[in-house]
């Protein structure tokens, strides 16, 4: 969900996603897609442009098949605003074939699985990754991301100002892990902790 094409969200690492679905439950957030796998490409040319503009663009299989666009990101506090830009297309296949023939290749692939809320004018996302668990706010602005955090029981001053992929660079080069893609399948011998991630869990711990 973004506002005239600008999109600002906030990532919190949480121990687990039920106690949050139920508080989301409880005030009356309405679930727009149920949980589900979520299937990411990540693109870019040979010169890896995109990527030295701090640019993204992405082609992802879920509830719909869509290509996005982000630009640079900005710090809000305790958010990111950042410029998005969607089409649903409507074959994945063909929308791979389209941008390789453009001069784009893909740079990076990343799962999760995904439950999708709206409450008010909010999008909340329970997601889980291959390293762990995390609840995504996308609001009109940073205060109201921060509102709704509490009363989800979440402690906003934990929010995550990088992407997935960023985390996942991250601790790839803090750890020297041997996984290539940010996929399940490469990480079911890994474990790691908000500690290794270098985030702070927004939950309590059970």
């Amino acid at each position: 969900m973004s506002h005239e094409n600008q999109e600002i969200e906030a990532k919190f690492y949480v121990h687990t996603l039920a106690p949050v679905e139920a508080r989301l439950q409880a005030l009356g957030a309405v679930c727009k897609v149920p949980r589900g796998f979520e299937y990411n490409l990540r693109y870019d040319d040979n010169a890896g442009s995109l990527r030295a503009a701090h640019k993204v663009l992405r082609l992802r299989k879920f509830d719909d098949v869509r290509l996005t666009f982000k630009g640079p990101g900005e710090a809000l506090v305790g958010a990111l605003a950042r410029t998005e830009i969607e089409l649903i297309v409507q074959d994945f296949d063909t929308a791979q074939k389209f941008l390789e023939g453009l001069g784009y290749h893909v740079t990076a692939v990343y799962e999760k699985y995904r439950a999708m809320y709206s409450l008010a004018q909010a999008l909340i996302t329970l997601d889980e990754l291959p390293y762990g668990n995390f609840v995504e706010i996308e609001a009109v602005n940073a205060e109201t991301i921060r509102k709704l955090a509490k009363k989800l029981g979440l402690n906003p001053e934990a929010a995550i100002p990088a992407s997935y992929q960023g985390l996942f660079e991250q601790v790839k080069a803090v750890k020297n892990l041997p996984a290539k893609n940010l996929v399940f399948g490469e990480f079911e011998t890994i474990r790691l902790s908000a500690a290794d991630l270098g985030v702070e869990p927004a939950d309590e711990s059970d």
